[in-house]
C-alpha cells in the first residue's frame, strides 16, 4: 500500500505494527485526518477551467508493486496529472508526506504515460498548498523506501522503538510502548556491561 511508504518514512516500527501486526488505534490526529478526507474519499470528478479533477482515484505501479489511491488528481488540459494529497495540519515540509506524493506520481506516470514533474500537499488547517517537485532525489528515496518496506514485510520482524519526539503524536503509542521497551533495553545493556564473561574481562 502507498500508505506503508509514509508510515515507514515516519517510523519503521509504526509501519510494521500497522502492516505486519494489523494493529491500529485512533487518536486526535488520526480523527482530524479522517475528517479532512471525508469529501475526497468519495469517488467522483468535476470540470474546472481547463482542468478535470478526479477524487479518490485508484492508482498502482506494476514495476514497484504499489497500490493505493490519490485524494485528488488534477488533469491539466494536456492530460498531465497533478496529484494533491490532503493533510489535516498546517503548512509544513514533511519528508514522509512528500514520499507518499512521489509514489502517487510514479503510479500515475505508469498508468497514463505522462510525466508527473510535481504535485502538492494541501494542508487543511492553513488552507494552503505546498508544491512538491518530484525530482531525482525524491524518486531515489522512493525506490530505497519501497525496497526497505518490502524487506521488512518479508521478515515479519518488528523494528525497535525510536522513543523520541515522534512518539508523542503517534496513535500507536500505547501498543508500541516505546518508553518501556527503551528502558528495558538500557537495563539489559547495563547488565551486560556489569556482568561480562570472565574471558571477555581477561581479554580486555
Amino acid at each position: 500500500m502507498l500508505s506503508a511508504l509514509q508510515h515507514y518514512s515516519y517510523c519503521p516500527r509504526q509501519c510494521a505494527l500497522i502492516h505486519v501486526e494489523q494493529a491500529f488505534e485512533q487518536n486526535v490526529h488520526t480523527r482530524r485526518g479522517n475528517a479532512v478526507h471525508e469529501r475526497v474519499d468519495e469517488p467522483g470528478f468535476e470540470e474546472r477551467t481547463g482542468v478535470r479533477v478526479e477524487r479518490a482515484l485508484p492508482v498502482w505501479s506494476e514495476r514497484l508493486g504499489l497500490t493505493g489511491k490519490c485524494d485528488v488528481v488534477e488533469f491539466l488540459a494536456d492530460g498531465t496529472p497533478y496529484p494533491v494529497e490532503y493533510k489535516h495540519g498546517v503548512k509544513r515540509a514533511q519528508t514522509h508526506d512528500s514520499l507518499q506524493l512521489a509514489a502517487q506520481a510514479v503510479c500515475l506516470e505508469e498508468m497514463t504515460g505522462k510525466a508527473v514533474p510535481k504535485g502538492a500537499i494541501y494542508h487543511h488547517s492553513s488552507h494552503r498548498r505546498r508544491e512538491v517537485p518530484i525530482d531525482a532525489a525524491l524518486r531515489g528515496k522512493l525506490e530505497e523506501t519501497t525496497a526497505a518496506v518490502r524487506a521488512m514485510l518479508a521478515s515479519g520482524n518488528l523494528p525497535p522503538p525510536v522513543n523520541d519526539a515522534r512518539c508523542r503524536e503517534c496513535s500507536l503509542r500505547e501498543i508500541c510502548q516505546p518508553e518501556a521497551l527503551a528502558a528495558t533495553g538500557k537495563r539489559r545493556q547495563l547488565h551486560d556491561a556489569l556482568f561480562q564473561p570472565e574471558d571477555s574481562c581477561a581479554s580486555s
